[in-house]
């Protein structure tokens, strides 16, 4: 299939008060079918049964965008998708990838960020980390991507984490990986999920890659004060309401306008205002996190881009100063923004890649020879 165009076009005038979703639909996406471009853009997405059939219908077009996560190519890659009932009964979507035919080096458990899913960006991310050797493991959170659950609603992000730590305690019961090494990857909101499990589990991994960590969300993104407090009233009458104020954070969080438009192809993301139990959650497990950094007792290496305007850098470099741990790595990329691996240039996209993969390198053999 031949690669999509990339341009996206608004047909549609924006009305006071319309959220940054609602202002972008509906649109169409150059060379694809109008039948499918209306049923994705009729979807109403809360819930996972309507999420996947759009996945499903679009899935094609999405990995055959212009990006060049999506254009690398990787032989021997191997993938396998599915959904399986947790221990609270909830229906939890997860996706690995491995090299064929090979022996992995070691494990690397990947946490999306917010309103994401393990389908779309991080597909391309996961490709290129699994190519290098690795055996590369995600999940969608519940109300997430594929996972059952209310779209884009966090009612506690302990419970999240729990969800995500059972998963992954299951991919390193496999008899097939014992004895490998096993790593935290955490990208934006996944850095906090990841952070979260290594204070759950402080022996139980052999490092972390931390992305854009959500350690402390920046000023520019949370809400003044006054508004906050309304918030977290509001949030214990309609916890599921999405009221919360929002800028356009593929506007903030990718440098190129051409990949910055493509995160319209990502169409079970979750785009609208953010959920009133889910912004206090968030902002709650920031504040948490920012006064434990000192217990961060793991090798770490922390990558971000100086000018994010999401996540704020300054805390990154906080973590780096304050963490425990002796092994630790700090990667800040000048004049990038919140999506280093995603919305920047082609060549500061794949030097994070290398980044990330030879720190992975030099700490799976660590681990090995001793």
């Amino acid at each position: 299939m031949p690669h999509v165009n990339a341009k996206v076009t608004a047909v549609a005038a924006t009305a006071p008060g319309m959220s940054a979703a609602a202002t972008a639909l509906p649109r169409k996406w150059e060379g694809v079918d109008s039948v499918l471009e209306r049923m994705v853009l009729r979807a109403c997405l809360d819930q996972a049964p309507e999420r996947r059939r759009v996945r499903q219908a679009f899935k094609d077009v999405q990995l055959n965008i212009d990006h060049c996560l999506f254009k690398a190519q990787y032989n021997d890659i191997r993938t396998t998708e599915s959904y399986e009932l947790n221990s609270r009964g909830v229906e939890i979507f997860s996706k690995c990838w491995f090299l064929e035919n090979r022996r992995i080096k070691a494990i690397v458990c990947l946490c999306h960020g917010y309103g994401d899913t393990c389908t779309f960006f991080l597909d391309g991310i996961a490709r290129k980390i699994a190519s290098a050797g690795y055996g590369v493991f995600a999940l969608d959170y519940p109300g997430f991507g594929l996972s059952e659950g209310l779209h884009g609603y966090i009612p506690s992000f302990d419970t999240l984490v729990d969800d995500v730590a059972e998963t992954f305690a299951k991919v390193k019961g496999n008899p097939d990986y014992s004895g490998l090494p096993s790593f935290l990857f955490g990208q934006s909101m996944g850095g906090a999920v990841a952070l979260k499990i290594h204070f759950k589990q402080p022996n139980e991994w052999n490092g972390a890659v931390l992305v854009a960590p959500m350690c402390k969300i920046s000023d520019d993104v949370v809400p003044a004060w006054p508004v906050q407090q309304v918030l977290i009233f509001l949030a214990k009458l309609l916890p599921k309401e999405k009221l919360v104020p929002q800028k356009d954070l593929a506007e903030l969080a990718f440098k190129e306008e051409e990949k910055r438009e493509q995160t319209s192809y990502n169409v079970i993301a979750y785009k609208d205002k953010p959920r009133l139990r889910t912004a206090l959650e968030m902002l709650r497990t920031t504040q948490e996190i920012e006064s434990r950094l000192e217990e961060v007792s793991l090798p770490i290496i922390i990558l971000h881009g100086g000018a994010d305007l999401v996540t704020d850098p300054a805390v990154s470099k906080d973590l780096y100063e304050k963490a425990k741990t002796s092994d630790k790595t700090l990667r800040l990329y000048n004049d990038a923004h919140h999506s280093i691996l995603e919305g920047e240039p082609d060549e500061v996209i794949f030097q994070v890649l290398d980044d990330i993969t030879s720190w992975l390198d030099q700490h799976s053999v660590k681990e090995v020879s001793s």
